[in-house]
């Protein structure tokens, strides 16, 4: 059966073009320009799948989703967003959207989410939660997919390096989410049902990298008082992770590579040699390619590790999907601690946008753990932060006021010239009509 979609959005000419690349892929579509005519829709047919922007004329996205919880539950949502909408379309997942996609979107990316929206049981009818629900789409994909542009792309290669056979490696920022990288990477792939096995290269002594990349046998060494597999062997037929690759010795190196050369192993001691079926993933922070120039990494071992390289890129970079990550470690939190904190306080969400995070990924999901930890009401307040991130915010804060001050007056001057008329001010602005929106919402701004 052809599915039926509701599309809400005020931009007469994007709706009709997602209509149009909807149509071609053989759904129904129909589109409402405002939320009233899509209640009215609501109300006279049942959808499948309803996609509304946030930001609409007369309505707004979460109001929508709770007229549709009462008139239509069984219609699954996705809502759009836009870059200063990333906590509302997060409140939206705890209210019972599916997903939601941020703009600009590329049309093969609306249809991977409509296409897993539609697979999706319907949530309340089979009364699950829609925090249950997103934490599980993140456990079956292996990793959080974030929704700015460096995630996506990352989310890409990650798809498109995961069903092959490829060596890939992994760089960037310490905490950065190397190894949640490589196994989205196995889960991709088709050795997803086998082992993967993370070995951290920076905590084996030289003298026993050998002994435990290739295992060893009773009596071989000192201290080898029973046969040993090493991980090559232990991640046969699935991934072998090598974190932090770059601090192998140089003759662990050459072990290393002639294991990846021949795919056969010998445990010290031993005669026999093992034949691998090995997919080998590798990261590291630092710049390899300088190592290389260096003398200290070799060239052949780097280019066999290479075959794919994916990069990582730090919270810094992609500040949008910081209250994605937030409340995917918040949910994380409350299971580990047995506690129900509902979210963050406006001060700690500012806080937080303000702060560097220098230990990226990692150092929020301590920051959470800890702020859930000490909190006692439903949402975490400022008292609960660590003083770095507090500190930090002050000051950024400080030396962002004159800046945000500028911002807002050069929006009041457009819309005054523009006599209120919001598209002719985007236009004297250069900035999109949606971007207006956001900045409108975000200073609070009354027009």
């Amino acid at each position: 059966m052809t599915k039926q979609i509701l599309i809400v959005e005020d931009d007469i000419a994007f709706g009709k073009m997602i209509t149009s690349f909807l149509e071609r892929k053989g759904y129904q579509v129909k589109t409402c320009a405002n939320g009233k005519s899509a209640r009215v829709q609501l109300e006279r047919q049942v959808y499948d799948l309803l996609i509304t922007d946030l930001q609409l004329p007369d309505d707004n996205g979460l109001e929508l989703l709770a007229y549709r919880k009462l008139v239509s539950p069984n219609t699954e949502v996705i809502v759009m967003t836009g870059y200063a909408e990333v906590t509302t379309a997060v409140e939206a997942i705890k209210k019972g959207a599916l997903d939601y996609i941020s703009k600009p979107f590329r049309p093969d990316e609306l249809i991977m989410v409509i296409e897993q929206a539609l697979r999706q049981p319907n949530k309340i009818a089979t009364d699950t939660s829609s925090a249950e629900v997103k934490k599980s789409r993140a456990q079956r994909l292996g990793f959080v997919e974030g929704i700015s542009e460096k995630s996506k792309k990352v989310n890409d290669h990650l798809k498109l390096v995961g069903p092959t056979n490829m060596s890939v490696l992994i760089h960037g920022e310490n905490g950065t989410g190397k190894e949640v990288a490589a196994k989205a990477i196995h889960n991709f792939s088709a050795r997803k049902e086998e082992k993967f096995v993370a070995v951290d290269c920076g905590a084996i002594p030289k003298e026993l990298a050998s002994s435990e990349f290739f295992g060893h046998l009773k009596g071989s060494f000192t201290g080898a008082v029973s046969d040993k597999k090493g991980h090559f062997e232990v991640a046969q037929n699935g991934t072998l992770f090598l974190d932090e690759v770059g601090n192998l010795s140089y003759e662990n190196q050459i072990h290393l590579l002639r294991a990846l050369q021949e795919r056969k192993i010998k445990p010290v001691g031993g005669t026999k040699e093992i034949a691998l079926d090995i997919r080998i993933i590798t990261a590291t922070n630092e710049n390899l390619h300088e190592a290389v120039a260096q003398g200290t990494f070799r060239e052949d071992l780097y280019h066999r590790l290479n075959e794919f390289s994916v990069h990582i890129p730090s919270l810094r970079e992609r500040r949008e999907d910081l209250f994605l990550f937030s409340e995917y470690f918040l949910e994380e939190a409350n299971q580990s601690l047995q506690k129900n904190v509902l979210g963050m306080s406006d001060q700690v969400e500012m806080a937080f946008l303000k702060y560097g995070w220098p230990g990226n990924l990692r150092e929020l999901k301590n920051v959470i753990m800890r702020s859930v930890l000490l909190t006692t009401g439903d949402y975490i307040q400022l008292e609960a932060i660590p003083k770095e991130v507090l500190s930090f915010s002050e000051e950024k804060v400080a030396a962002d006021f004159n800046t945000t001050s500028h911002e807002k007056q050069l929006i009041l001057n457009a819309l005054k010239e523009a006599n209120n008329n919001k598209s002719l001010a985007a236009k004297l602005l250069n900035i999109s009509r949606k971007t207006l929106y956001n900045k409108l919402e975000r200073y609070q701004l009354e027009v």
